[in-house]
């Protein structure tokens, strides 16, 4: 009995965390005028984030828009932890820079976006805050040139799934920058992440090197175990957030000044622990222990903040050690899709929608190594699918809606692909196991009868009082959807509902919604979205 109500809660938990059921908002944008995107040919836009109760933002969190930055700034877990922290987030779509290339003049177009963005807000604290960038894969370098074009604003480092400081292999698959001579990150902890199954030692082995070149440096690994490239499961998060915490506790001073940087404290390593290295299939590890006391290989070993973090690596190592593998594929139209290892996804789904040209139907399943067949040899817990990126809305693990959001709809790269995840988290005789999947839509469908939205617009309100209804129609009579581009709202079954606007916030606070209908696939043409803005008054 036991077991199942345990299964239950589980499925329960992942039901929430997967379908966002806690739906995500970012209260602020502003447009990065400064710069035209090649994604594009337009200017980036910049999301701020800040917990609804925040008097002061500590310190804020900058990602790039390329993949898993989205699944961990809109965990719940993650917002969660952020709220703790008094932690802002920012998210830019497109990206800036891949390599942060000052020379390009990257760095003042961040710090007029920061600018731009505090005085939007009336968190003016966010000129001088410190900054934590986080970056995945082939964003995952900029995050240590940022911190070495920043040293005295850079408060920690997060290269999620990703590169070595000064590694020769980028994850952009360019060459890295130069940091000359005298530049370096001395004293910043930096977090690099690495999956199991995405496991290429050549990425390790820089890291390794920079730390006996810069034995100043404050670099930690993570081996994310049982887990692959493209996810970001609940426990790196915990993880993640373990890391910032410390990072917070050791280097913010009390008292963090609102009209001026804080004098951030500098980490030295000699008082933190050391670590090995993960290695694939080891069974004997030296034990960590404080840094000048670690009996193991230095050269072969990690920096920690101190015993917590060293051992809380070890027992996430120890758990998946030893245990056996298992597989996950797709299913479509009854069969388990092509596994193709020259795939950036390795598996690629087809976009067939139902009647309404938005829903569509893929289940995950287990299977043999080479997905060719389906297996029974797999863990007792559930197997669910997670969105990455991409328009898309999880209805259950075998149901989907087109969903378009904020990234906007004229993204000729990214607004036709969605990827998904499945996992399964394994148990005591398997490992964890993951599996990414993508799927291009057509945009725009071109074909069939034009159609045009007619969207009145929207009358502004005072704090505290009821949303405005959304009464936007297409001619086609299709029904029309909505997003929210920017505000403290959000859109529950096409209605407006306000949420929490931070204490200090600037008024009149601007709330920006998005209609939108995709059309039908050879009958309908996508019609071109409408978007309406208001303000929400003080009282």
């Amino acid at each position: 009995m036991k077991r199942v109500y345990g299964l239950i809660i589980f499925a329960i938990a992942q039901y929430i965390l997967s379908n966002n059921v806690l739906a995500q908002v970012w209260q602020w944008s502003v447009s990065v005028d400064s710069l035209i995107s090649s994604e594009t040919n337009d200017h980036p836009q910049a999301f701020l984030w800040i917990p609804s109760d925040c008097r002061q933002v500590r310190a804020v969190i900058v990602g790039q828009h390329n993949m898993s930055e989205e699944d961990l700034f809109e965990n719940p877990l993650f917002r969660k932890g952020m709220e703790e922290l008094d932690f802002a987030l920012v998210w830019i779509t497109p990206g800036l820079d891949m390599q942060w290339d000052i020379r390009k003049g990257t760095q003042s177009h961040f710090d007029r976006m920061m600018n731009s963005l505090a005085e939007q807000s009336g968190y003016t604290e966010l000129k001088y805050a410190p900054i934590i960038p986080a970056g995945h894969s082939a964003h995952a370098t900029y995050p240590w040139n940022f911190a070495a074009w920043n040293p005295e604003r850079t408060l920690a480092i997060l290269s999620l799934h990703g590169d070595a400081p000064r590694t020769n292999l980028t994850g952009y698959g360019g060459e890295n920058l130069e940091w000359g001579r005298t530049r370096n990150i001395d004293g910043i902890p930096g977090l690099m992440m690495e999956g199991e199954y995405e496991w290429w030692e050549d990425r390790v082995t820089p890291a390794l090197a920079f730390r006996m070149m810069y034995p100043k440096s404050c670099v930690s690994f993570y081996c994310d175990a049982g887990q692959g490239h493209f996810d970001v499961s609940d426990k790196l998060v915990s993880y993640i957030l373990l890391f910032l915490k410390k990072a917070a506790t050791y280097r913010l001073p009390k008292e963090m000044p609102v009209d001026r940087p804080a004098e951030l404290i500098s980490v030295n390593p000699a008082q933190g622990w050391m670590a090995e290295r993960w290695h694939p299939n080891q069974t004997k590890r030296p034990n960590p222990a404080p840094y000048g006391q670690y009996k193991g290989d230095p050269h072969d070993a990690f920096w920690y903040f101190d015993e917590e973090t060293a051992t809380e690596t070890e027992k996430r190592y120890a758990a998946h050690r030893g245990k056996k593998e298992q597989y996950i594929g797709f299913v479509q139209d009854n069969r388990l899709l092509t596994f193709d290892p020259n795939l950036h996804a390795r598996i690629k789904g087809a976009f067939h929608p139902e009647a309404d040209g938005l829903t569509f139907h893929v289940k995950a399943a287990f299977t043999d190594t080479l997905r060719t067949t389906f297996s029974d040899k797999h863990a007792q817990t559930p197997l669910y699918i997670k969105r990455i990126c991409g328009p898309v809305k999880k209805i259950n693990d075998t149901t989907f809606h087109v969903n378009f959001y904020r990234m906007g709809m004229h993204n000729t790269r990214r607004t036709g692909e969605i990827w998904l995840v499945a996992e399964n988290q394994g148990d005591k005789q398997y490992n964890s196991s993951v599996q990414q999947l993508v799927i291009q839509i057509p945009y725009r469908n071109t074909e069939g009868k034009q159609q045009f939205i007619l969207f009145p617009g929207l009358e502004n309100v005072k704090a505290g009082a009821a949303a405005p209804v959304l009464r936007a129609v297409a001619d086609s009579e299709l029904p029309v959807n909505y997003y929210v581009k920017e505000g403290p709202a959000e859109i529950k079954e096409n209605k407006l509902i306000f949420t929490s606007i931070p204490p200090k916030a600037k008024f009149p606070v601007k709330v920006s919604v998005v209609a939108w209908q995709y059309g039908i696939k050879g009958k309908v043409q996508t019609a071109e979205p409408v978007e309406r803005s208001f303000y929400i008054l003080s009282k």
